[in-house]
């Protein structure tokens, strides 16, 4: 399905029991990612926890929900680390856990990692599901938990709350959802600054379904695959002033997330809009259309071991613009187009912590959905056997990788 517009969906039970596979072997994917952890851990007289619930950003949200805004470092060469930078979501549910149960907030960051982390595995099923099938859909969440980085996804960071955020509005604007996707766009601006992504996908999908409304002459414009009809009885078309206002509807609520949170901290620094990019240049971040990042890259190629690694990121990185080019020629569903595009571009553009784009690049799993596609023709015992080695390899880096440098 590649001209996709919008198509029912089935119950949400039923979504569930079809999505169980892909679930089952996330879970499975997860726990040995966390057992390797633990063990690599011991031998390092560390505590694996630790690493998960309280080191780096995780910290830092913990602070947040813990003391509030306002928490700053002041570092010796004049740079000023504020808690203004990390959005609000996750500390507020890690606040929320600590209220109504004996967990202190890190543990509470671990548990809403843990549970979105999974809502975001169903997620990112529902959608390759709904454009590509079952096996594609299983596929998908494979490829997104064996990512070299994947030991994130349990790590009491937004990563996880964000993809699940986002691939769930997602599957809302596919399916026609309008409400549900400007909601949970919303929610996903509250989570981190990459949720304009989600905020312009809801409005690319909007967009194209008044464009193919206008030419349909009905609330629907686009054919709906044998796989995505609605049960008998159910009703197939909704008035077209009903849709209309809803699309309008979700479209205003999509950007208010972010926007929302950006003009509070603007408010608060009294730095007006550009207050929040102030609080970011403080921890020397920001959007230079990938300057930095390109001279970081041409700074390694000074010695033979370091070029290497050069050579590794640019492999890298040209990676995800094949990937992307090929969700372009397949014709992708243009929201994930759009949304990929957007998360991708503001990953490999920001002038900071070179290390972590691996990191913010996690949430685009629509650029695993041409792998996905070609992995669910392979035979089961052959992409069982791929799939596993993987996640193996994904593990131990995941154990190395918290237990030296880590994320920043």
């Amino acid at each position: 399905m590649t001209d996709l517009e919008t198509c029912a969906a089935p119950s949400r039970a039923g979504t569930l029991r079809r999505a169980a596979p892909a679930l089952l072997g996330y879970a499975a994917v997860r726990a040995l990612g966390l057992l390797v952890l633990v063990l690599w851990s011991a031998a390092r007289d560390k505590s694996a926890y630790t690493l998960l619930t309280a080191r780096w950003d995780a910290l830092w949200y913990v602070r947040v929900a813990e003391l509030g805004y306002g928490y700053e470092v002041r570092l010796p060469n004049g740079d000023v680390h504020s808690n203004l930078a990390f959005f609000p979501l996750l500390p507020w549910l890690e606040r929320t856990v600590a209220a109504v149960t004996p967990l202190s907030y890190a543990d509470g960051g671990f548990l809403v990692a843990l549970v979105a982390s999974l809502a975001a595995a169903w997620g990112i099923f529902a959608v390759a599901d709904l454009v590509y099938g079952r096996r594609a859909g299983v596929c998908a969440v494979l490829l997104w938990a064996v990512l070299p980085v994947g030991i994130v996804q349990s790590m009491a960071y937004s990563e996880s709350l964000f993809t699940a955020l986002a691939a769930w509005s997602l599957y809302a604007v596919l399916t026609g959802r309008w409400v549900t996707a400007g909601s949970l766009a919303l929610l996903a601006g509250l989570t981190r600054p990459v949720g304009i992504a989600v905020a312009a996908a809801v409005w690319a999908g909007a967009v194209s379904s008044s464009v193919r409304t206008g030419r349909a002459g009905g609330p629907g414009g686009a054919p709906t695959p044998a796989r995505a009809l609605p049960r008998a009885g159910a009703t197939l078309r909704t008035p077209l002033g009903t849709v209309g206002a809803r699309r309008a509807l979700g479209v205003l609520l999509a950007p208010l997330g972010t926007a929302g949170y950006v003009l509070w901290v603007g408010r608060r620094t009294g730095r007006g809009p550009l207050g929040y990019l102030e609080v970011q240049a403080g921890w020397r971040n920001g959007f230079d259309g990938g300057y930095a990042f390109a001279r970081f890259v041409a700074d390694k190629f000074t010695a033979l071991p370091s070029a290497l690694a050069g050579m590794g990121l640019i492999v890298g990185v040209a990676s995800v613009v094949w990937l992307y080019v090929l969700g372009v020629r397949r014709r992708q569903p243009l929201p994930l187009l759009v949304y990929t595009g957007v998360v991708t571009a503001l990953a490999l553009c920001a002038s900071s912590y070179f290390g972590s784009k691996p990191r913010l690049l996690m949430p685009a799993f629509p650029l695993l959905l041409p792998l996905a596609t070609a992995l669910a023709e392979w035979s089961r015992r052959r992409s069982a056997w791929v799939v596993g080695a993987m996640a193996s390899a994904s593990a131990l880096y995941g154990a190395f990788w918290l237990n030296g440098s880590g994320p920043p």
